[in-house]
């Protein structure tokens, strides 16, 4: 991996997966961007791994796609390239994925800190999708994860302006989980990361698909899927496991089947 930097946090059940093109401030061009996906096919099936989370560094989690790469493009060679395919398979990831953001989030960078399931971010965090400003809008995701979570009004100005907003503002709208001080941004992900890897594996899978569910569908379908995957948990030795230690009053040793 010429981009990517994994450092397994082995007696915690996480992955640390770093994007490392510090120089272009972690620009997303098609070769991290297969980087990243084969780095967390991998990780998804390492029985080991509970959760990976995904970060930059302290100045950029990713400043956007790498233009040059796509400026003298038309728009069949953008459609043979299929750029889109490498996200819709990091989408398909089934492990909780944290985003641990400082710097700058913007344009394809926001929308992979949105692809995660939840967002750490540092007080210097910036988030944005200023793609109408090169004459272009958002196209892995941005228009539609983003109205979603904060709201057509915002996104709109968001969108079509190509505003920053702050971490602060970020907290404030829905779109991240937390806000901490720049030199405990990637601690407060590992903690988040702990407290979920402590938890039943196939619970905490089959959890994720179903919130998911809910953001991608409408309400009675979403229902369905949730209680479809309640009734799978009761056929794990997991869910026996948990509620045993509840009756008994003891920490559970969840092992993922």
């Amino acid at each position: 991996m010429e981009f990517i930097k994994v450092n397994r946090q082995h007696e915690l059940h996480i992955a640390l997966v770093e994007l490392n093109r510090p120089k272009e401030l972690n620009a997303l061009n098609l070769q991290l961007m297969q980087e990243l996906r084969d780095t967390l096919t991998a990780l998804d099936d390492d029985i080991n791994v509970r959760v990976i989370i995904i970060t930059g560094n302290q100045k950029a989690f990713a400043a956007g796609a790498d233009i040059k790469q796509m400026a003298d493009k038309g728009a069949i060679d953008m459609l043979k390239i299929d750029q889109f395919k490498t996200w819709d398979q990091i989408r398909k990831v089934q492990k909780p994925l944290i985003a641990a953001v400082s710097g700058f989030a913007l344009g394809g960078g926001c929308e992979l800190a949105m692809i995660c399931d939840l967002i750490i971010a540092s007080e210097t965090a910036r988030f944005g999708q200023p793609e109408i400003k090169i004459g272009v809008m958002p196209g892995a995701g941005g228009t539609q994860r983003l109205t979603k979570v904060i709201g057509k009004a915002r996104a709109m100005e968001m969108v079509l302006t190509g505003k920053f907003i702050s971490a602060e503002e970020a907290l404030n709208y829905g779109l991240i989980n937390k806000v901490v001080p720049v030199e405990s941004y990637l601690g407060e992900a590992l903690k988040l990361g702990k407290t979920i890897a402590e938890m039943s594996p196939i619970a905490v899978r089959l959890a994720k698909e179903s919130v998911n569910k809910a953001f991608d569908s409408d309400l009675d379908t979403g229902l369905q899927f949730e209680r479809k995957n309640f009734y799978m948990l009761f056929g794990s030795n997991d869910q026996k496991e948990g509620m045993d230690a509840f009756i008994n009053k003891r920490k559970p040793n969840f092992q993922g089947d």
